[in-house]
């Protein structure tokens, strides 16, 4: 079968970055399901594990945790789903991504396609409402019914592919007052678009736009781009007894005593940690993908799909990784086909 893969970790603008290749399809098992992959879309975290480090040039690598398709077959044990069913799921870091025609993922990480859109519209959403969701109602366990309306909600990183659906869920599930940064025109107008009450520039200082918008803390703060940038202005930016979340690693210590005078805690979000350390409740990952999908077929939710760069190959996703890479990528960029 067709896939994009690589074999050694090189600069996106390297010809063999991604390659074309030919592979033997995947055999479902377990509770596996077996996917004909008709959208992909792509992630940082895709171009972060492409440019990882050196590599043994005999292993193939696979990435992509981002798809759409129809299940061709099941494993022995699946339960949830059958041939000719249509689902999304983000996948494991654990296994070959969805790069390719067909794709063997567990039934228990995906949900069924959102019956209003289409396989490129479904492809841009599994990975970042997992993130999302995790991250609002888990993590900083705020309340998605709408027992905190009206507390304040900022997110560094609004126009990203994380940021567009948390200012969703947050606007119209928990109906918080959101405060999304955003540091070009281009991405305060998404932003704006998708229910931001507020704009930050987050190339600027943070504490002093917040002061002027009458909101010098918020109740929960969600950062979605680089965390040692803003950590050392969190405490000023934080209300007491507040929560922040981060999906973005740190590269260098940070000092968590600076958040103990007001009582913030501070946690992580990783989507594939329920994957990866298959707990017991990975089931949960399913139930919150067919929740969103109810979510986009009423309309609360919409997609967050920005650009279509046509098929699935190796030069279609060196330029996605290129975009993602620049740093000015808004929304979600997709692949369809091979």
């Amino acid at each position: 079968m067709k896939a994009v893969g690589f074999y050694k970790y090189l600069p996106i603008d390297d010809p063999e970055a991604l390659l074309d290749v030919e592979v033997e399809q995947p055999q479902p098992s377990g509770r596996d399901l077996l996917v004909e992959v008709k959208a992909i879309s792509v992630n940082p975290v895709d171009t972060k594990r492409r440019a990882a480090g050196p590599r043994p040039a005999t292993e193939l690598k696979i990435l992509g945790w981002d798809a759409a398709g129809v299940v061709a077959a099941t494993g022995p044990n699946a339960e949830l789903f059958r041939p000719g069913d249509k689902v999304y799921y983000a996948g494991s870091n654990q296994r070959p991504g969805a790069n390719c025609q067909l794709h063997a993922v567990d039934e228990r990480i995906a949900g069924s396609k959102p019956s209003n859109l289409s396989f490129a519209e479904a492809a841009a959403m599994p990975l970042t409402t997992i993130t999302a969701w995790e991250a609002l109602f888990e993590r900083m366990a705020v309340s998605k019914s709408g027992a905190d309306a009206g507390k304040s909600l900022l997110i560094l990183g609004g126009a990203g592919g994380v940021g567009s659906i948390a200012i969703q869920l947050a606007k119209k599930l928990a109906r918080l007052k959101v405060i999304a940064s955003a540091s070009r025109t281009d991405s305060a107008a998404w932003a704006r678009g998708l229910g931001a009450d507020a704009i930050v520039d987050h190339a600027k200082p943070l504490p002093e736009q917040m002061s002027a918008l009458g909101i010098p803390e918020a109740d929960y703060i969600l950062c979605c781009n680089n965390t040692d940038a803003v950590f050392p202005a969190l405490p000023r930016l934080v209300a007491p007894q507040g929560r922040i979340c981060s999906i973005v690693r740190t590269l260098k210590p940070v000092d968590l005593a600076i958040l103990q005078e007001k009582s913030a805690s501070f946690s992580w979000e990783g989507m594939f940690t329920r994957s990866t350390f298959q707990t017991q409740d990975m089931r949960a990952q399913h139930e919150l993908l067919d929740d969103a999908a109810g979510l986009l077929e009423s309309g609360v939710l919409v997609t967050t799909l920005r650009q279509n760069l046509g098929r699935i190959c190796a030069a279609n996703l060196r330029l996605a990784h290129q975009r993602i890479e620049h740093g000015h990528a808004i929304g979600k960029i997709v692949l369809e086909g091979f």
